[in-house]
């Protein structure tokens, strides 16, 4: 366990159709450096997942959306799966919560679809990230500068592909959350 990650908390915004190891594998991460994870969303009830090519397990929300500030949290996690991001960039409370983060300086973390809901939330202009490569042209279109690399770090702003990049991201994680405010995050 980490001493740099003692007392924190961060939030893992997702709804039903999310990527199963793309909350489940930075949930584990997190708490193995002793960070506190919740898990919010929309409605605060249990969420389903999707693995891979089938639904998977429910996983319960310790949160909603509703309930939450950004100052409850040291960073945000955003987990991809086609459903989840496609669903959230449409919900005005969830992209207001995640401006939030942008406005505070606060790491976000966003892997496959997942920048869909930071496009619609309006803080990828002028950033550089990476997504699954069908999101791409939608992140450049969206001001993004875009690469395909396993994970990508601008100003506490953490990007990844796809699961098969999940060490990559997780690291990156966990080393901006132990940075704590980034000047160069913002809305």
């Amino acid at each position: 366990m980490s001493q740099a990650q003692s007392g924190k908390r961060v939030a893992i915004l997702a709804t039903d159709g999310f990527e199963e190891s793309e909350l489940s594998a930075p949930r584990a991460a997190l708490k193995s450096q002793g960070v506190e994870v919740q898990v919010v969303s929309p409605e605060g009830k249990g969420i389903r997942a999707w693995a891979e090519t089938d639904w998977g397990d429910t996983y319960e929300a310790d949160k909603a959306l509703s309930d939450v500030d950004v100052t409850d949290y040291h960073a945000l996690v955003l987990p991809g799966g086609l459903f989840n991001p496609d669903e959230l960039r449409l919900n005005e409370k969830a992209l207001a919560f995640v401006r939030g983060f942008f406005e505070a300086g606060k790491p976000v973390a966003a892997i496959c679809h997942a920048p869909w809901i930071l496009i619609n939330a309006g803080v990828v202009d002028g950033r550089q990230m990476t997504s699954v490569a069908s999101v791409g042209q939608d992140l450049k279109n969206a001001g993004a500068h875009w690469v395909d690399e396993p994970v990508v770090v601008d100003n506490g702003l953490v990007t990844s592909r796809t699961p098969k990049d999940m060490d990559a991201f997780n690291a990156k994680l966990i080393e901006e959350l132990a940075e704590g405010r980034h000047s160069g995050q913002h809305a």
